[in-house]
């Protein structure tokens, strides 16, 4: 799921100018969100053609905090480009350390 450049300038209102030296445009990290939000893998599994997967994963947390997320997809849903609905985020910690008086009693 990837949006175009005529689909994007549709939405390009919701998001802050870029300013200064990017390395990565507006349009490469919301696909690559949508990536992450269809495929369900981690940012570190971003495929290569997304660019460096930290560089996206910081400019999405900026978003997040400043409700630009929540722009983006709200307008991605009324213009009809991408039919995507988050409601809740899921956190997975399969590897955790457990302090020893965590893991229960010793029979």
């Amino acid at each position: 799921m990837e949006i175009t450049d005529a689909q994007y300038r549709r939405i390009e209102d919701c998001l802050p100018r870029q300013r200064g030296n990017v390395i990565l445009s507006n349009l490469q990290v919301i696909n690559a969100i949508l990536f992450v939000a269809e495929q369900g893998c981690n940012w570190r599994g971003l495929p290569k053609r997304f660019g460096n997967w930290h560089t996206i994963y910081t400019r999405m947390n900026r978003w997040s905090k400043a409700g630009v997320l929540d722009r983006i997809f709200a307008k991605l849903q009324e213009e009809q480009i991408v039919r995507i609905k988050i409601e809740a985020v899921s956190l997975d910690n399969t590897i955790g350390n457990v302090h020893p008086a965590g893991a229960g009693p010793v029979l």
